[in-house]
């Protein structure tokens, strides 16, 4: 077997933990399911991930990660603010309709880390995790940018997070992808008029 930094094996296992965990469910995905999946020795994950909480907390980061990346990419300047933010919300919901079962995982992660004697301070990282996806997406919304906040970034942080949390999993049990173009247009709208205003001259932006 070819010699790979740690780093990188480490990435990917991970992508081979979501892989498993998303087609047989994260109770029953074992580390040498895991192993088998990336083609790599029992001992070599072992060398990896000492614990169980360093794996989930690796693929609860990834999985972000994944999505986090994509609105990013999506989020340049367009010709209104309002444009911008609705190009984002595209991105991340054309991501969950690509991927949905990295998507329903991010749930289970979530109730197993709850359930599972330990692992309860996972799923409080995960949450905090989203909260600080969205403080960076805000950053970088307003770059160049000359706004006011309605609210403070950490509450909008905050609710952004758990505004897209609820849609994704109504989408993941509902499904029906004709509903889900007004609810972006509607959700954009209300986003954007928590950030359009013009700042005032003093410079006060929070």
């Amino acid at each position: 077997m070819a010699r790979m930094p740690s780093a990188q094996r480490r990435r990917q296992l991970t992508e081979a933990a979501i892989r498993a965990m998303a087609r047989d469910g994260v109770p029953r995905t074992t580390t040498r399911s895991i192993a088998a999946e990336a083609g790599v020795s029992l001992s070599v994950f072992h060398y990896c991930f000492d614990s169980k909480q360093a794996l989930v907390e690796s693929v609860i980061t990834t999985l972000t990660d994944h999505s986090v990346s994509v609105v990013k990419d999506a989020l340049r300047p367009r010709a209104t603010l309002e444009e911008t933010v609705r190009a984002g919300f595209q991105a991340y919901w054309d991501h969950v309709r690509a991927h949905p079962d990295e998507h329903m995982l991010t749930y289970e992660l979530t109730q197993y880390a709850l359930r599972e004697p330990g692992l309860g301070q996972l799923a409080r990282r995960q949450y905090e995790l989203y909260g600080a996806a969205y403080t960076e997406l805000i950053e970088q919304l307003r770059g160049g940018r000359d706004l006011r906040l309605r609210v403070p970034v950490p509450v909008l942080a905050r609710y952004l997070a758990a505004m897209t949390d609820g849609l994704t999993l109504n989408y993941l049990v509902l499904g029906d992808d004709t509903a889900w173009t007004d609810i972006l247009d509607t959700v954009t709208a209300h986003i954007a008029g928590l950030v359009m205003a013009d700042a005032p001259a003093t410079g006060s932006g929070r």
